[in-house]
């Protein structure tokens, strides 16, 4: 029997946004027996003869560590550092230079940097899980390589680049395989168990830093790599159709905000759940069905029923507030077979609490969902990068993270503010 060799297409990279074709293609030869030789090569790659923006691989071997020509890396920069759970300074701090990096490492230039209530929680002990000390924290990170040491990565010097919260996975286990990387229980996160974006030059981990979208302005793509991410996969995880009704509480924050966006693209019909008129307008110019003041509503389970057209409730509550009360009447408000999607992380100790009898004649579902996969960032970016989604931003100077955080406390942050780590 004559075996042929069989041509499969190599997709391009996920970075490279060029028009022409993202392919190359790879040819696999069958082995002519068993008795060949282990050293005769089954695989063949045929290479463009000019590196196209689409090529899977570059045209010559990338330099170990190299930092741009035309970028002077400096030895110290600014970074918010946290000694313990009641300091939080903006001081000067080492760079990692170059030649320092660790294999599979690359050194961002971080341009911009969202805040999340997570890097709260984080730096004052509010959570189950410690941070190492002394702890940067920040996990929406936007900005640009400056020096790589992986030759393997498709990444390079000047690629526009997005840190995460989960810095690094084992990408061997079930769940890494399997697309599930954020809960590998060797997952490093960042400014929790790696260093975070609170700083103008992040050591990072190449394999989860994800292509941000050249058509893509930076400070708009900072809050997307967790807010967006996060509030895109827990809509995927409520299993709600185009056409059905979901309720957000908290839906004139960081995460809100860009759930009602990323709802509205799935063709979801949103219930806004939330306080203040600033709140109320911005919610409405993102979309939303309705509008519900959880403060001045007397029965908050009966107003979000009458919400939707036959009184049933929403098919799904997508909870992006962190408070424990966001939690208590989502499982009674919800219809028959809908889905409490639990997003918003509270102080440690909350608990949810659901009647077990109606949970169970009623076939609802209480569902954790953690942040997106690799795939689900750059699909994130992507559909923002297309102008479905707008972060509604308000852009401040790296000085300003304390009354940021304290702004957020007391709940006056509408959308989400971003971080000029050179401003």
């Amino acid at each position: 029997t004559t075996l042929h060799p069989i041509i499969q297409p190599v997709v391009a990279s996920n970075h490279s946004i060029a028009s022409t074709s993202p392919f190359s293609h790879r040819i696999i030869h069958p082995a002519p027996s068993r008795s060949s030789s282990f050293l005769s090569p089954v695989v063949s790659v045929s290479f463009p003869s000019k590196r196209s923006p689409h090529s899977t691989w570059p045209s010559t071997a990338h330099p170990p560590t190299m930092p741009s020509p035309a970028e002077s890396i400096p030895k110290k920069q600014l970074a918010a550092v946290s000694d313990d759970s009641s300091s939080l300074e903006i001081r000067e701090i080492p760079v990692v230079q170059p030649s320092e990096l660790e294999p599979g490492r690359a050194l961002v230039k971080v341009l911009y940097t969202g805040v999340c209530h997570t890097d709260l929680h984080v730096i004052r002990d509010e959570w189950p899980l410690k941070p190492q000390r002394p702890a940067i924290a920040g996990h929406e990170g936007a900005g640009v390589i400056v020096a790589i040491n992986d030759p393997t990565s498709n990444l390079k010097v000047g690629d526009r680049v997005g840190i995460k919260w989960i810095a690094d996975s084992c990408n061997q286990c079930e769940f890494c395989l399997s697309g599930d990387d954020p809960i590998c229980q060797k997952a490093k996160c960042s400014g929790l168990t790696a260093s975070g974006s609170f700083q103008q030059y992040c050591p990072a981990y190449v394999s989860q830093l994800t292509p941000i979208p050249e058509s893509l302005d930076m400070s708009q793509a900072a809050p997307i790599l967790c807010a967006g991410v996060t509030v895109y996969k827990a809509l995927k995880n409520s299993a709600a159709r185009a056409g059905q009704w979901v309720a957000i509480p908290g839906a004139g924050g960081g995460l809100g905000s860009l759930a009602l966006q990323y709802a509205k693209y799935m063709g979801l019909s949103t219930i806004a759940i939330d306080t203040g008129d600033a709140k109320k307008d911005l919610t409405k110019k993102l979309g939303a069905s309705a509008w519900i003041d959880f403060t001045t509503t007397e029965d908050m389970v009966a107003a979000v029923k009458k919400a939707t057209p036959d009184g049933l409730g929403p098919h799904a509550a997508i909870i992006t507030s962190p408070k424990p009360e966001a939690y208590l009447t989502a499982m009674s408000y919800i219809r028959p077979g809908g889905t409490v999607v639990a997003v918003g992380l509270p102080k440690e100790g909350a608990v949810v609490t659901a009647d077990v009898f109606w949970t169970v004649v009623q076939s609802k579902r209480l569902v954790g969902s953690y942040v997106g996969s690799r795939l689900d960032a750059i699909e994130a970016l992507r559909i923002a990068a297309e102008g479905h989604v707008k972060t509604p931003i308000s852009i401040e100077p790296f000085a300003s993270l304390e009354s940021v955080y304290t702004r957020m406390e007391k709940g006056e942050l509408s959308g989400r503010v971003v971080l000029d780590l050179f401003k």
